[in-house]
């Protein structure tokens, strides 16, 4: 897997989205292969924290629009990779940490609400543009934007799909701190090793408490998403919108 790039040392697993050319865009293979390394992190007693990150120029474009269709995937399937994924990042045990830079796009910003710590570039720019595909919210992003947000501030970032800036992001406590790009890995590595050193038993625990009661409302909540995700990628409003990005051409709704 040459488009994730992942690395365990002193207690820390990281991985590195890699494939800079096509904007970090995430292929179903990318979204197994995140699944099976948080199962692995999550079951190693070696490694006390997962960090995500991508490029100084980039964290993630969201899903590959091709491998997306090409693949045919059902959102709402229990065991497709996506799911794996989504519910892999929710149930993650241990502290995962970000390190976001350039645009975060769709589920390059609704992982993060996943994220215990996240840290971000001056340059980060976070949206979910999904009802601009006709499609709906993923990732339970319906449920814990409005919480993080407000209920207003996340009908702006869903309704509309208008990107939220870093100060923003930090302002309403998307991130954690915001930094220059460059310094951005460097500062990520930096905190998961103070994490790495700590106590892990500890660590879990009081992650446990803080999460307590909230991981079925969050699972119910992905599997309702994913159900009409599904409905809503066989419309012909979707169908639209996709042969809109692939022709680089705005979408036409007018006449659906």
């Amino acid at each position: 897997m040459q488009d994730i790039l992942k690395d365990v040392s002193e207690g820390v697993m990281t991985l590195t989205l890699n494939r800079v050319d096509k904007k970090n865009a995430l292929t179903q293979a990318m979204y197994g292969f995140i699944a099976d390394a948080l199962l692995e992190a999550a079951a190693a007693p070696g490694v006390h924290v997962l960090v995500l990150q991508g490029d100084p120029s980039i964290f993630s474009a969201g899903n590959d629009i091709a491998d997306f269709q090409s693949r045919a995937p059902s959102a709402d399937s229990a065991d497709s990779e996506v799911s794996r994924f989504l519910r892999g990042i929710a149930a993650f045990p241990k502290p995962l940490v970000a390190a976001v830079c350039g645009p975060a796009v769709g589920v390059g910003t609704t992982m993060l609400f996943h994220c215990d710590l996240v840290y971000a570039g001056d340059n980060a720019a976070f949206s979910m543009p999904f009802v601009n595909l006709g499609l709906c919210a993923e990732a339970a992003s319906s449920l814990l934007a409005p919480q993080l947000m407000g209920y207003h501030r996340a009908a702006e970032a869903l309704l509309l799909g208008e990107p939220l800036l870093a100060e923003t992001a930090l302002e309403i406590g998307l991130v954690n701190r915001v930094v220059p790009p460059s310094e951005v890995n460097a500062l990520v590595r930096r905190q998961a090793l103070k994490l790495a050193a700590k106590p892990l038993p500890a660590l879990m625990e009081t992650k446990r408490l803080m999460k307590k009661g909230q991981l079925a409302q969050v699972l119910a909540q992905m599997a309702e998403e994913g159900a009409s995700f599904g409905r809503l990628l066989q419309s012909p409003h979707a169908k639209e919108a996709f042969s809109a990005f692939l022709e680089k051409r705005k979408p036409d709704f007018s006449t659906l």
